[in-house]
């Protein structure tokens, strides 16, 4: 199981938002770049990045995001605002690995098929769930799409993976949600990530353990950047963890 640790950005630093507010913003680190080697240091091969600007259409953070790529040799998958064609072309011509679209596959799934049908293997679906139900637009507004429904469908178009957050649990510190996650990945044939909730080290050795396989990574965020967290140790431990 793959350890994904989250750098989120507003203005060239990095945050964390509780619950996806603006409102509830903690500043972490003022250089991301630093922040990536470091992770990079402590094991990690992926690195989750979110342009918060970028979501919320107040102006993005791609420089920032090339630094970061030319700064590590991780994988690296970018989130946030890529709503459409022109936006994604950007984001992957920044030599990521994976553009992470949500909004629009929910809103727009036909769209994001033809997206799929040329740079599917490098498209990553993020479905954020209340109560199982998908929400949108910074978790702003509801719809009537189970996330289990979006999940198959984020499979049958030909995505790489699904990142699935229940977003009850983000940045609460308040463990995982394991069993919804585990019934995300049996609605659909890609990889299914699993973020918002993560509090301490060992949530990594029970997500792999109580998940018997069908969760392939977890991303990491407040935890990690408040000490909760040992990178490190949590990758050594999953390493050799199998299922129940």
């Amino acid at each position: 199981m793959t350890i994904i640790p989250a750098i989120d950005l507003i203005d060239g630093a990095c945050v964390r938002l509780r619950q996806g507010s603006y409102d509830d913003t903690t500043v972490y680190d003022a250089d991301p770049v630093a922040v990536a080697r470091s992770l990079v240091g402590a094991g990690a091969k992926r690195i989750h990045l979110v342009d918060l600007d970028a979501a919320r259409g107040s102006g993005h953070n791609r420089a920032v995001i090339a630094a970061i790529r030319a700064a590590v040799p991780a994988t690296l998958e970018v989130g946030g605002g890529i709503r459409d064609r022109d936006t994604l072309a950007a984001v992957l011509g920044l030599g990521i690995d994976y553009a992470i679209v949500g909004t629009v596959l929910a809103r727009d799934t036909d769209t994001v098929a033809a997206w799929a049908a040329v740079d599917g293997e490098r498209m990553i679906a993020s479905i954020d769930a209340r109560d199982g139900m998908v929400r949108v637009a910074g978790w702003q507004e509801g719809t009537a799409i189970r996330a289990t429904d979006l999940a198959a469908t984020a499979g049958s178009i030909g995505l790489a993976a699904v990142e699935y957050t229940n977003i009850a649990r983000d940045g609460t510190l308040k463990g995982p949600d394991i069993a919804g996650t585990v019934e995300v990945a049996e609605a659909t044939t890609i990889p299914v990530i699993l973020s918002g909730g993560i509090a301490r080290t060992d949530d990594a050795v029970e997500v792999a353990r109580l998940s018997e396989g069908r969760v392939a990574g977890i991303i990491v965020g407040r935890a990690l950047y408040e000490g909760y967290f040992d990178l490190a140790a949590a990758i050594a431990a999953t390493r050799t963890q199998g299922p129940a």
